[in-house]
């Protein structure tokens, strides 16, 4: 029989063909930015979790064997372990924490997410049924998780940064579908890769590092899948068991949504559609008229004074200016990651942006409560900030409005966007391409031992997107108005 792990059995609940790939195919793996950041937050906040345990002992051998046998000494000395190793039924296990309890041991899953998750019980069920199958008496199953009411004071101190919930009750009746579990995923191991269509399984609960793999072994891969219909409530999965893949087969009676039936249509033609309006209203903004957008990091442990876990803290901004004469400009701040970057950041914005002129932004909601943030942190300079506030006209909803094209296959990200009015400024040339690559770059800047050239290459990565970022709402606005830019100059 295959060895299994919590990992392994978990994989396999989000997709067999998964756990068949992780086993089998394993150099077919593509593990995205969002996924390294998961896991290293992870990393610290267990190394947090250990910290508040004096005199644990932490199993750490060069194999499972060596790791099982130093648990079994471990446990002789009644102190807190860290990553005690269990084994039954070829199911190997590692308990973040197992803690001296009156009679037995606390057994503490750590995890980086901020609530108590379904799949988390699901983690906890299979730790917990491997630990007593091999005899350890446990007296309470807990999940430690990160209180975002957490306020750092600095000096290292992470005291309250977890809350810990006893599971014990939830996780019994799981319990006993474990060994059902074990042996599913056994003959998903033990057979043939199995036969299953790409879908919202290959992103929840994770992405799944080998989407492009799977995507690639169809035979005809939708051009415009089902599953483009934003907010569907599981009509794509209804289509596809149907026998409809691709959204253009797919008969007008089955669509209801208005904005379905919108996708639905333009897919079809083929045609893009813009629709009367938008250029009247952005016609109708005062110059100068500032091109923003923000990037920030949300970090589970924080990591600079006054800061919460997962908090969105400002790093960067960039800004295309645009005079009435339709000349362009830009201006940019990006943090060194050697501080916190609140104040400055918000200082370099206010001499920019002024007291006047229209601020547009892609999505009001993230930059506007930015700035609310920082003037709550900064209440000197609050009166600008929220001054800032009110001039923001948010792009976003015109574009939802009034454009759609085919090729954003459902989105109106500005990502999917702006390839349809300016291909030659799409984002696959740029080292760093979304906002996780960004967060990314910037925890390396962050990183003292990052080297001197790495640093500079993931500086430069990162205003060139931030910047590719306000130049594609100036295309995209210029599309609408049916006005071509004049080239920006700093």
């Amino acid at each position: 029989m295959a060895g299994l792990s919590k990992t392994r059995i978990s994989e396999w609940f989000q997709c067999p063909k998964r756990l068949w790939l992780k086993a089998n195919r394993p150099e077919e793996a593509v593990l995205e930015e969002s996924q390294l950041v998961r896991m290293e937050a992870g990393n610290t906040v267990g190394d947090i979790a250990r910290s508040f345990y004096e005199n644990g002992i932490l199993i750490e051998e060069p194999d499972s064997l060596r790791e099982i046998s130093a648990t079994k000494a471990a446990l002789t000395k009644r102190k807190p372990i860290f990553e005690a190793t269990f084994l039954h039924k070829s199911v190997l296990i590692r308990a973040d924490l197992l803690i001296p309890a009156r009679g037995g041991y606390r057994m503490v899953e750590v995890k980086s997410g901020a609530e108590v998750k379904p799949y988390y019980l699901d983690d906890a069920a299979i730790q917990s049924w491997v630990a007593k199958k091999d005899a350890i008496p446990l007296r309470k199953v807990e999940i430690a998780y990160i209180d975002t009411s957490f306020v750092y004071n600095g000096d290292g101190d992470y005291s309250g940064l977890l809350k810990y919930e006893d599971v014990t009750e939830q996780i019994a009746p799981k319990e006993r579908h474990v060994p059902k579990w074990i042996a599913g995923a056994q003959a998903t191991l033990a057979g043939d890769m199995p036969e299953r269509a790409t879908g919202k399984h290959c992103k929840e609960p994770f992405g799944c590092p080998f989407r492009t793999f799977c995507e690639k072994l169809e035979r005809k891969p939708a051009k415009y899948p089902v599953e483009i219909l934003p907010r569907d409530n599981g009509l794509a999965a209804q289509l596809r068991a149907d026998g409809y893949a691709d959204l253009r087969r797919v008969p007008a009676k089955r669509i209801t949504s208005k904005s379905h039936q919108r996708i639905w249509r333009i897919t079809k033609s083929g045609q893009p559609e813009l629709l009367p309006g938008a250029r009247e209203a952005l016609q109708s903004l005062p110059f100068p008229r500032y091109y923003l957008d923000f990037e920030t990091i949300s970090l589970a442990v924080p990591a600079w004074r006054n800061t919460r876990p997962y908090a969105m803290v400002p790093f960067q901004w960039s800004c295309h200016i645009e005079s009435s004469d339709r000349s362009m400009k830009h201006a940019g701040f990006l943090s060194d990651g050697s501080s916190d970057p609140r104040r400055e950041f918000a200082v370099s914005l206010i001499k920019v942006l002024r007291k006047r002129g229209a601020v547009i932004v892609y999505n009001a909601s993230f930059e506007g409560a930015r700035i609310k943030d920082l003037a709550n942190d900064f209440p000197d300079l609050a009166p600008e900030l929220l001054a800032i506030v009110d001039r923001i006209f948010d792009l976003l909803p015109l574009t939802r409005d009034h454009y759609y094209h085919p090729d954003m296959k459902g989105s109106w990200s500005i990502k999917a966007v702006l390839p349809t009015v300016a291909p030659e400024l799409a984002y696959d040339n740029l080292s760093v391409a979304n906002g996780g690559m960004a967060q990314d770059a910037f925890t390396k800047l962050m990183d003292p031992q990052t080297s001197p050239t790495l640093r500079r290459q993931q500086y430069d990565a990162l205003l060139k997107y931030c910047e590719r970022d306000t130049l594609a709402m100036v295309k995209i606005a210029h599309y609408f108005e049916g006005i071509k830019a004049r080239k920006s100059r700093r």
